[in-house]
């Protein structure tokens, strides 16, 4: 039998976490003393808690202690982190430390030191005295890297007491919830956090533009509350599509009916855009007047269109690289405070595993399996409105207009 001793501190009881520790060590197999619990008395006091574990192997420690590592758990007496370097590009040692999307530190030089750029499923690397989370991919030979659990320390996003800006319902998944008392909401914060200076982004997929959001959603552009816009091919190809024929994959948008021929019209609409040199190119010569892309172009709001295998055409504007399109998405995300999530599962499960965990996401769609294999990914901070995208883009502009 092998032991380690641990701690971790800040809101145990009120968030779960506590409960959450006992539970996975037993259910592990394994076994735990606590040698000491100071619970906080007050509202900004968090609690102080020390365990012994004990089990089987060194192996199912380290198991163990990762397990226990999202829950803010590190082990006692801040030894110094283990590095070894990376003896190959693109790999690293089999006991590498695999990150979660909650703040991390690990204890460098007799300190603390954050970890920048956090993100989930990333490895952590020194340089400089520095820590960074990087991509499997982008790590270099000889990078110096962060393995096992020693001198690593989680602290989760956890709701704080007396400030419940964000709690406004939990995150779990309803289609019972009024979803105007949920977009009143929804829009109070973003108006407070374009008031901070903030930054909201939008991951949108075509329904927007199918179920008759895309209106509303310019409208939205045209009042500032979209910041950047992450989406792929489709959604631009439908949007222009209405743009130029009134349809959406061949439906009017305005009668609801099939038009004769209407499957062709979004080949129609790329060939048009592809005619005028690009999205950029069509607006700027008036050959697209309105619409998603027009708004953007005019408002100067970024987008990136990330392709994939299914797309037609593509768009100029769209990256098919597929590592481009991703650092592309990174990028555009640096320093947002709030990312909303409209009808796009892929497209929404690649943002969230790109997000650290205090940043606020809220994912819209009409189906409530969406939403909940965002949060089963680890995207847990994730808030769920499950209702018609265009109902709930309709609603969230009439409520932001000033």
């Amino acid at each position: 039998m092998v032991s380690e001793t641990v701690q971790a501190e800040g809101h145990l009881i009120d968030s779960g976490n506590f409960q959450s520790i006992l539970t996975t060590i037993v259910e592990h197999g394994s076994e735990y003393e606590i040698l000491r619990f100071d619970v906080g008395r007050k509202n900004a006091e968090g609690s102080h808690l020390t365990l012994r574990l004990t089990t089987e192997t060194p192996a199912r420690l380290q198991d163990l202690l990762a397990k226990l590592s999202v829950f803010g758990c590190y082990v006692k007496g801040t030894p110094e982190v283990l590095l070894r370097a990376a003896d190959m590009d693109g790999a690293v040692p089999e006991d590498f430390y695999s990150t979660t999307n909650h703040r991390t530190s690990v204890f460098l030089g007799g300190a603390w030191v954050l970890a920048d750029d956090q993100r989930m499923d990333a490895v952590l690397i020194v340089s400089g005295g520095r820590v960074a989370c990087r991509k499997l991919r982008d790590v270099k030979h000889g990078d110096q890297v962060v393995c096992g659990m020693q001198g690593i320390r989680v602290a989760p996003d956890v709701q704080q007491r007396d400030k419940p800006s964000f709690g406004f319902m939990s995150n779990e998944v309803s289609s019972e919830r009024r979803v105007e008392t949920v977009v009143a909401r929804v829009a109070d914060m973003m108006r407070q956090v374009k008031a901070a200076g903030g930054r909201i982004a939008f991951v949108a997929g075509p329904v927007v533009v199918h179920t008759g959001g895309a209106e509303y959603f310019c409208e939205l552009i045209r009042m500032g509350y979209v910041d950047a816009l992450l989406s792929g091919n489709a959604l631009a190809v439908h949007d222009i599509e209405v743009a130029f024929s009134g349809t959406s994959l061949g439906i009017d948008l305005s009668s609801g009916h099939p038009v004769e021929h209407g499957h062709r019209n979004h080949m129609r609409a790329i060939n048009a855009v592809r005619r005028a040199g690009g999205i950029g190119a069509a607006v700027k010569s008036g050959v697209l007047t309105t619409g998603i892309m027009h708004a953007c172009h005019t408002h100067d709001v970024p987008y990136i269109l990330a392709g994939s295998i299914r797309d037609d055409g593509p768009l100029p504007e769209t990256m098919m690289d597929l590592s481009a399109a991703q650092e592309a998405y990174g990028k555009a995300l640096v320093n947002v405070d709030v990312v909303v999530m409209l009808s796009s599962m892929l497209h929404s499960i690649g943002v969230g595993n790109m997000l650290p965990s205090w940043v606020k996401v809220i994912c819209v769609d009409i189906n409530p399996a969406v939403v909940t294999k965002l949060s089963d990914r680890g995207s847990t901070q994730t808030v769920g409105v499950v209702t018609d995208v265009g109902l709930f883009l309709h609603q969230l502009a009439e409520r932001l207009r000033p």
